[in-house]
């Protein structure tokens, strides 16, 4: 599983022209789920999410947590994470979580943040969708559970 982490002053998601998602200061999070992921490997890079302490104390050091800040998560499925580029030009995704499984457990993310963060919004599983942010800093993370 991979989550792709960017600290927002803002962003919002979009689909078919209408807004679905959209939170002020916090993260953006996409998720992409490989076919051998599990909710074991979910609440292990949940745990490290919500703990992931990215956000400027009171001397500018980046020491507070998404909870310390009472920051927002905007959580975005993305296969595209799982691409394997090693061969050519074009990008595989056959090892990317079929889209069953995959969506299942995008839900469990899903679930498992709002118990910790009021205010969780979300993409559309699936949906062709257009992610507008203010990326902080810029401030950019990727967890892999496979190096993690």
């Amino acid at each position: 599983m991979r989550f792709l982490i960017q600290r927002v002053n803002h962003a919002s998601v979009t689909v078919d022209d209408k807004e679905v998602g959209k939170i002020g200061k916090g993260l953006l999070v996409f998720v992409g789920v490989f076919e051998e992921d599990t909710e074991e490997v979910a609440d292990k890079l949940i745990r490290k999410l919500l703990g992931l302490r990215i956000f400027a104390d009171e001397n500018g050091k980046t020491n507070l947590s998404l909870t310390d800040v009472n920051g927002e998560l905007l959580i975005v499925s993305q296969f595209t994470l799982c691409a394997d580029c090693k061969k050519g030009n074009r990008p595989s995704f056959t090892k990317a979580g079929n889209p069953e499984k995959a969506n299942a457990l995008y839900e469990y993310v899903l679930s498992a943040c709002r118990e910790k963060i009021a205010v969780t919004e979300s993409g559309i599983f699936g949906a062709d969708m257009r992610v507008d942010l203010s990326n902080d800093g810029p401030f950019t993370i990727l967890f892999d559970s496979r190096e993690m």
